[in-house]
């Protein structure tokens, strides 16, 4: 079962209020998507804490064979300041 772009990006959002979020379908089957996140809670978090965060706020979708998200091409970044 395929994921909507909609969906991913709604999950990522309850988990990350504030999030720059952009989702894009890069087969367009709804299997393989690329996302960018950009969210001020990973500050001071390496990269792969970054990501584990995100994938766990996809809540086991992308989990093994029989998830609905194959998958994910994920880069996160920590907004920068405008002072």
């Amino acid at each position: 079962m395929a994921m909507e772009a909609a969906d991913i990006e709604r999950m990522i959002r309850e988990a990350f209020p504030t999030a720059q979020i952009e989702i894009m379908d890069l087969a367009g089957d709804g299997n393989h998507y690329a996302a960018t996140v950009t969210a001020e809670e990973f500050r001071g978090l390496n990269r792969v804490k970054q990501h584990q965060l995100v994938y766990s706020a996809l809540k086991g979708r992308m989990d093994g064979s029989s998830g609905e998200l194959h998958a994910l091409a994920l880069t996160t970044k920590v907004p920068e300041n405008h002072e």
